[in-house]
């Protein structure tokens, strides 16, 4: 059987940067006052680079013998699930800056719901086989993609078409939670029955246990199916869990750089480390959503507004690091190539 490695003309998990660029399009950037003109060659620039991703790994997809070791991966495969988000987070960034092209926007929704059920379909038998033998897989965050994939496709809906059956709605919304819950039961099963180090094992993809609630959020206050009293307890629960996963990614980076030092320990580069990103951004969307519709008397509202300033640098600043670490990545990668060919 051939490698998936020797088959890759780009890694599968690309979607992530698609995800991760397009939430700070879709939703902070505009703190930051940008000339119109400038907003716009930045959203030009991220759909041409979307489309080179898109192209590169639909051409992979078609070549021999890729999709089977893929697939038979019961964890790499929920990497399909950022493809889905990427596409729907494409859709959102179309319409806010381009509402007048709303059919192509309905285009690319509905061909994302036709993938999407092929990939529920995918989730359904993954997640069976994870059941039979979750011990012999390394389980981690990718798992929740499953839940984040089913959520923007509500999101992008919403975005696209004037009116979105309830009913519909309900049930993805439900769908996309429960592949929460069993997500978060397998990766606890991986961390509660084997030996780790928190400097090792612990993955940058466990950033979406925290990032599939604030994207279920947001497609909540967009569907307003539940009361604004429940939405702020909700905001408060991601928060907390928030908090608490990012503390223990502090201590993973004081492992980490401890034991490995600053450049290895946190400053190279790896392709998930853009889901940290996107969950940041993620985190920003649903808490802005949410904040339109507070009162502004209310204690809720005043904190948010200063959280919003804050973490809008936040996710700027994060996406310009791991921006450099992707050029230095690159660079490197040409000098040695350089060398190579001498």
């Amino acid at each position: 059987m051939l490698s998936i490695d020797k088959l890759k003309i780009i890694n599968p998990a690309a979607g992530t940067i698609v995800m991760a660029i397009g939430i700070f399009l879709f939703s902070a950037m505009d703190a930051f006052g940008l000339q119109e003109g400038l907003r716009i060659v930045l959203v030009m620039a991220f759909f041409m680079l979307g489309m080179v991703i898109y192209t590169l790994l639909t051409v992979q997809i078609f070549r021999k013998g890729f999709f089977y070791p893929f697939i038979h991966n019961p964890v790499n495969s929920f990497l399909v699930g950022s493809w889905i988000a990427g596409i729907a987070i494409i859709c959102d960034v179309v319409m806010k800056y381009f509402p007048k092209f709303d059919f192509i926007t309905q285009l690319i929704a509905v061909i994302n719901s036709a993938i999407w059920i092929c990939f529920v379909i995918l989730c359904m038998y993954q997640f069976k086989q994870l059941f039979k033998k979750y011990h012999v897989y390394t389980i981690h965050g990718v798992l929740l993609l499953s839940a984040v994939a089913t959520q923007s496709v509500v999101i992008s809906w919403f975005q696209a078409f004037s009116r979105v059956p309830l009913p519909l709605v309900v049930f993805m919304i439900s769908l996309g939670f429960s592949f929460y819950v069993v997500g978060v039961v397998f990766i606890s099963l991986r961390y509660i029955a084997s030996t780790w180090t928190l400097a090792d094992d612990w993955a940058n993809t466990n950033c979406i246990l925290h990032g599939a609630l604030s994207i279920t959020g947001l497609a909540l206050v967009f569907s307003q199916l539940l009361s604004s009293s429940f939405m702020t307890v909700f905001w408060v629960i991601v928060f907390i869990i928030f908090i608490f996963v990012e503390g223990i990614e502090i201590g993973r980076a004081i492992s980490r750089i401890t034991k490995y030092g600053w450049k290895k320990g946190i400053f190279t580069y790896h392709i998930s480390q853009w889901s940290r990103n996107f969950t940041f951004g993620m985190f920003y969307a649903f808490t802005l959503t949410l904040h339109s519709a507070l009162s502004e008397g209310s204690l809720l509202y005043r904190l948010q507004s200063v959280f919003l300033q804050v973490w809008a640098w936040v996710v700027l600043g994060l996406l310009v690091v791991e921006m450099v670490l992707w050029l230095g990545t690159r660079f490197q990668r040409e000098k040695l190539l350089e060398k190579s060919s001498v």
